[in-house]
């Protein structure tokens, strides 16, 4: 049995963005990266930063506005000090128009990364 949440609609969120989203237990982050949707946990693990108001860099990477630490988008890995713990991910689910996140299970990407 999955856990899925509305995230957002595929027209709102264009390439290189992400955008806040409220959901039960903890914020969630939403990108679009080069047309694929990933979600992520919004707060960083290094600081209480929110990652939405970061900056996603290098195509698959967003910056904390905080401490300018990076994580890899679709794995969650911490890539630049000083985040050195991952983002928690989810899976990240396509109806038509309509993407949501199973907040039952990690996305992918990071599932093949272990």
């Amino acid at each position: 049995m999955s856990n899925k949440i509305f995230l957002i609609k595929r027209n709102q969120l264009q390439p290189g963005q992400v955008r806040k989203i409220e959901s039960p237990g903890c914020p969630l982050a939403v990108y679009n990266v080069d047309g694929i949707y990933y979600a992520t946990s919004d707060t960083c693990t290094h600081a209480t930063a929110s990652l939405s108001e970061g900056e996603v860099v290098d195509g698959d990477m967003i910056a904390c506005p905080l401490h300018d630490g990076q994580f890899h988008i679709p794995t969650g890995q911490a890539m630049a000090f000083p985040c050195t713990v991952d983002l928690r991910t989810y899976k990240v689910i396509e109806e038509g128009d309509d993407v949501y996140a199973d907040l039952d299970q990690e996305s992918e990407a990071a599932a093949s990364a272990i």
